[in-house]
């Protein structure tokens, strides 16, 4: 059995560190145009962070058994040599890509993303501000099983993308050299990520590079300020509500609906679909396709 260093859980002192080092340069260094630090949203973002690890350890379960089934059916099996190392991991960000583009596309999908969202601030303890229903995702990287990556690369790439993405949480470092923001995933871009700005939502989906996000259309450059948020913001602090409130919407839209296809519907079509009026045909919410414009509490991430 393949065996990795837990990279994230090795990294969670470092995480700490940086936010306690970040907050302290807003105490010595304040920008007007900066959102910075709440109190309240930081221990949120921590709890969401701390339940993250347990509950990771349950859905880790089904998802190796899955992934374990997967790679004993495939006659392939692709070596860990020094070069195809580089390859699974820009393999691994190309699905991230597509899985992080569905998580904002597909209402079921985005209820658990959305807590990533949730936070009006922007900085390293949003990143940590993470779902506790993150078994949606594993469906997008079977392609890298079924090609023959074991299932224990295929978590150790992730980790390897999740590590990178923390420090692009934040409003203290402007734009990097136009070399690099050309390429790679950068604070600039994903501050428009979390932006809830009509032209910057449901853009720059990319993990570690944002060429997939040049080539596939879903690229913004930052230009305006970033608000962050929702675009219909949840206003609570209750870790809880914030893990959960988007599946009890889908719940209640469920409950109301009107026959299998305006539920079908509120399961997988965009977060701000609503149906039609009554016997007319069913609606898209305005911008869908790209760019959409999420609803039921959501935003893009």
């Amino acid at each position: 059995m393949k065996e990795f260093p837990d990279v994230i859980a090795w990294s969670i002192p470092a995480f700490l560190l940086l936010i306690v080092l970040e907050r302290v340069s807003y105490l010595l260094h304040r920008d007007d145009d900066e959102v910075g630090y709440g109190g309240a949203d930081t221990a949120t973002s921590l709890a969401m962070g701390l339940g993250s690890v347990f509950t990771d350890l349950l859905w880790k379960v089904p998802i190796a058994a899955a992934y374990a089934l997967l790679y004993a059916l495939t006659p392939l099996r692709l070596a860990e040599l020094w070069w195809t190392w580089p390859l699974i991991v820009l393999a691994q960000d190309f699905c991230y890509y597509w899985s992080h583009r569905g998580h904002h596309m597909i209402r079921i999908l985005w209820a658990a993303h959305v807590v990533h969202h949730s936070s009006q601030r922007f900085n390293l303890s949003t990143a940590l501000r993470q779902p506790w229903t993150s078994v949606t995702g594993w469906v997008f990287y079977v392609p890298l099983v079924l090609v023959g990556v074991h299932p224990a690369v295929v978590a150790f790439a992730g980790s390897v993308n999740l590590l990178y993405q923390f420090w692009i949480h934040t409003e203290r470092i402007d734009k990097l050299p136009r070399w690099y923001e050309a390429v790679f995933n950068t604070p600039s871009h994903h501050r428009v990520h979390h932006a809830s700005q009509g032209s910057y939502l449901d853009r720059n989906f990319g993990g570690i590079l944002i060429v997939w996000d040049r080539l596939f259309g879903t690229f913004a450059p930052e230009r305006e300020r970033c608000v962050y948020g929702l675009t219909k913001n949840i206003e609570t602090y209750n870790p809880l509500r914030v893990a959960f409130h988007e599946y009890v919407s889908i719940a209640r839209d469920l409950r109301a609906a009107a026959g299998w296809r305006q539920r079908a519907g509120h399961l997988f079509r965009s977060p701000g679909w609503r149906p039609a009026a009554p016997d007319g045909p069913l609606a898209a919410a305005p911008g869908e396709p790209l760019p959409a414009a999420p609803g039921a509490g959501a935003t893009p991430a």
